[in-house]
């Protein structure tokens, strides 16, 4: 391993040979992925779509969050950047933990970010687009403010002020936020997502038309990726599916009061569906607390990896159907949203 290797968190020996798959023929390439993949991730597993590892909310404790959602059966994450402090960040972590990332900037960060963002993103997308572990460009989208409990909210930019309501997960303003600002960095952001022949991790709150219209002005057909904690509509969830989407459901799913959300879940085709946690933000409800519990000393639960199995659970029971045959579905539904997972994934029945 060299010193710039170890620098970056990888084994630059793993990640070189993990390139060079797709020349390795039939079962001699799936053999190959069952040797590199540490967490020897199948069918029998979850996938992560959307989980924040580089948060400060694990600083502390990250690589031990990363194992023990590993033990629960969380065998790879998708760790999505939200501005360009964190594109090394996240691609460090994807690295040291066997997991993938996508990069790009996030609409709450696009305050601060400067038009130049754009640029050093598609030179950083260049560079790293041979990286088997760079699967999407992402989180990118539009964000309108929607009333947060108890779906939660992303939280504002580190160092911005901010104003909230109902706590934690309440009502975010982000001063210098703007709907054109974020409009012009969506679809730049998608235009490289087209000239790099990525998929795209959307972000969607009160934005799904606004989403849907720029999509399909970019280009009519040929997305794919992930509407990430969607919450629309059935027509708009049908739209997204029509473009090439999938739908990321996590822990909003769990709350009884989530009516909507939960008919989405419940009767949206499986393949439509992917899983996710957004960790540390939009805990289940196991993990919420109220404003008065808050105001009385209990600490807001944080969300983590290791909760997709059990949030899992839920979607199944809505479906009526067997929680490993939802958890292998959604596992398919993943790589067909980010197919390069396909190359860090062995293939079932073959390890």
């Amino acid at each position: 391993m060299s010193r710039r290797s170890v620098a970056h968190g990888f084994d630059s020996s793993t990640d070189r040979r993990l390139m060079h798959t797709a020349v390795w023929p039939g079962r001699c390439q799936a053999a190959a992925r069952c040797a590199l993949v540490g967490h020897h991730v199948g069918m029998s597993s979850w996938i992560d779509t959307h989980c924040h590892l580089d948060a400060a909310e694990f600083a502390a404790d990250r690589d031990t969050v990363r194992q023990q959602a590993a033990a629960a059966g969380v065998a790879h994450c998708v760790i999505p950047a939200v501005e360009r402090a964190n594109w090394d960040a996240v691609r460090q972590l994807a690295h040291r933990h066997g997991d993938s990332y996508a990069l790009g900037i996030h609409p709450l960060y696009t305050a601060r970010a400067a038009d130049a963002d754009l640029a050093l993103l598609a030179q950083a997308l260049e560079q790293h687009h041979p990286d088997p572990r760079l699967v999407a460009i992402g989180e990118i989208g539009l964000d309108f403010f929607a009333a947060g409990p108890p779906q939660g909210k992303k939280r504002p930019p580190r160092g911005a002020a901010t104003t909230r309501s109902e706590g934690a997960w309440g009502q975010v303003s982000v001063p210098g936020l703007d709907g054109p600002r974020q409009e012009f960095f969506y679809r730049e952001q998608l235009r490289l997502a087209r000239r790099h022949g990525l998929p795209v991790i959307l972000h969607v709150r009160r934005s799904a038309d606004q989403l849907l219209k720029h999509l399909r002005q970019i280009g009519p057909d040929g997305w794919q990726g992930i509407a990430h904690a969607f919450n629309g509509s059935t027509q708009q969830a049908q739209a997204f599916i029509d473009l090439g989407f999938k739908l990321g459901f996590g822990g909003a799913v769990t709350f009884d009061r989530a009516l909507q959300l939960r008919r989405l879940a419940s009767t949206l085709p499986l393949s439509a569906i992917v899983l996710e946690t957004d960790a540390p933000d939009i805990p289940p409800h196991w993990l919420y607390r109220t404003a008065e519990q808050r105001a009385s000393g209990l600490p807001q639960g944080r969300n983590e990896p290791g909760e997709l199995p059990r949030i899992g659970a839920v979607v199944a029971g809505l479906r009526g159907m067997a929680v490993d045959e939802l958890r292998d579905a959604t596992t398919r539904n993943a790589v067909a949203a980010l197919p390069k997972l396909a190359a860090l994934l062995p293939a079932p029945g073959w390890c």
